[in-house]
């Protein structure tokens, strides 16, 4: 596609440059950050945070997974970052189910984890 790569760091490089962003982020330049999993979005908009620090325009974010929990997408739209995944919790099990790797009555499991992982405890 010809266009530049740049990649985040979660903390400042500790020597060298100590940059915490390489490759050309430029004032102005528009952006899409692409991530692999996306939980609570914590570590992905500390990216956007740091894009948006050096006045790069971010548009959004792609992610290969997204777990879908609620916190996730108020902190997307708090921060006012659009929020585009591959792949989700919910196709997950599907597709986990359809090929028998788990039962419905696990699905059911796995859905309540999901509603709360931090308090969840299996009954």
């Amino acid at each position: 596609m010809g266009l530049p790569l740049v990649y985040v760091r979660p903390t400042p490089k500790e020597h060298g440059t100590k940059n915490q962003i390489e490759g050309e982020a430029k004032p102005n330049h528009s952006c899409v950050v692409i991530e692999d999993l996306v939980s609570t979005g914590k570590s992905s908009l500390s990216a956007v945070d740091a894009l948006r620090k050096h006045n790069v325009v971010v548009k959004g974010m792609v992610c290969a997974f997204n777990y879908g929990f609620d916190v996730a997408a108020e902190n997307f739209k708090k921060a006012g970052v659009p929020l585009y995944s591959l792949s989700n919790y919910e196709s997950l099990l599907k597709k986990a189910v359809a090929s028998k790797y788990i039962t419905e009555n696990q699905v059911e499991t796995l859905q309540q984890w999901r509603e709360n992982p931090a308090e969840w405890k299996k009954k």
